[in-house]
């Protein structure tokens, strides 16, 4: 049913004139309330004039274009998970299974041929998923302190050397203001590099295990520095002289959380590092977003020169993937009010261990 008025809980029509002219109301939609009309303003500028307005009616709203007419779609926001989330379950279980079976190839196990060997490798995937959820879920926990929507992880099943290519959050709101977009960005590396740091700490305690015939004899890991330091002070060795031992896979799972923290702080598009660059820098990052890939392309250069292309090819790629996401646009906060110093050297202390995440050639695989 269509009409000229919103329901008494929504906006008004006229009360959005400044930069969106109403002329129908359609309340029977399945996906929320439209309201078709006219922008006075760019699309930007639209949502970032009426989004405090539904938001504290308790609605997020989306700014579309649908065969020649603009709408604005107001739906409800919901906090809370209603149900099971079946899909969330669903990928948590085929990640966790992806990851014992990746763990068993650092544990020397086959479990082709003994199916209980997955089993055995629960230590890596409770390592490796450990970090993923503790870093998703700071992220989530943040959204809900800041009343924006977000759903639960989503982890991601995929087999290779580690079953995973990490895990992801949905925001399907409208970010307050840039306090908001700084906490939630910031929190997710900040929890998980503390999981790192526990994880790697426990890790280099636990004895090493000796490889034979193993796929992963191939594989030769670089420990970025914060990895280094943990096992300098528990007074515990990365590597060891025999070719055939390999440190606990527990320390791999470490190795997994601060691959992934370093990556996720890559200031481009919808990562982590952009919504705290975001948060600091405000449009400057678009800047920032040209600087990341030419940096990136320039490492692979470095590395092609001067250590024989050992690890070029992962960071062209991820070159290549900043250029695509810089493309995909970045979170904008409504409220585009300055942050005060403690955030700015959270923010920065944040970047700074990010970098002792970092180490040139992660891995190399030698047949």
């Amino acid at each position: 049913m269509a009409t000229e008025s919103a329901p008494p809980e929504l906006p008004d029509p006229e009360t959005l004139a400044d930069t969106f002219r109403v002329y129908e109301v359609d309340m029977s939609a399945d996906d929320g309330v439209r309201y078709y009309g006219e922008p006075v303003a760019e699309s930007e500028q639209v949502l970032h004039s009426v989004a405090p307005t539904f938001r504290q009616r308790g609605y997020r709203v989306a700014l579309r274009e649908e065969t020649g007419e603009y709408v604005l779609v107001a739906q409800e926001r919901s906090l809370g998970v209603e149900g099971v989330p079946w899909t969330n379950v669903a990928f948590a279980v085929l990640t966790l299974v992806s990851t014992l079976y990746a763990g068993t190839r650092w544990y020397g196990l086959s479990p082709t041929e003994d199916p209980s060997a997955l089993l055995a490798a629960w230590p890596f995937a409770a390592a490796a998923l450990g970090i993923l959820a503790v870093h998703e879920f700071g992220h989530y926990i943040m959204s809900r302190h800041h009343e924006v929507e977000a759903s639960l992880p989503y982890f991601l099943p995929f087999p290779n050397l580690l079953g995973t290519l990490g895990a992801v959050i949905r925001m399907n709101d409208t970010i307050p203001d840039r306090k908001a977009l700084f906490d939630i960005g910031v929190a997710g590396p900040l929890a998980g590099l503390a999981a790192t740091v526990v994880v790697t700490a426990v890790g280099v305690t636990l004895p090493p295990v000796e490889l034979s015939g193993s796929l992963v004899t191939h594989v030769e890991l670089g420990y970025p520095l914060l990895l280094q330091s943990v096992a300098a002070a528990m007074g515990e060795p990365l590597t060891y002289a025999n070719p055939l031992l390999s440190p606990n896979p527990v320390v791999i799972g470490g190795w997994v959380g601060a691959f992934v923290t370093f990556l996720n702080l890559l200031p481009v598009g919808q990562l982590d590092g952009a919504h705290v660059a975001r948060s600091l820098f405000g449009d400057r990052l678009s800047a920032i977003q040209i600087a990341v890939p030419l940096a990136l392309f320039g490492l692979a250069g470095y590395l092609v020169a001067f250590e024989d292309g050992r690890g070029a090819g992962m960071w062209a790629f991820w070159g290549l993937l900043a250029l695509v996401f810089g493309r995909m646009g970045s979170a904008r906060p409504v409220d585009e009010t300055g942050l005060g110093p403690g955030r700015w050297a959270v923010g920065l202390l944040t970047f700074v261990l990010g970098m002792l995440c970092f180490v040139p050639v992660p891995v190399v695989i030698t047949m």
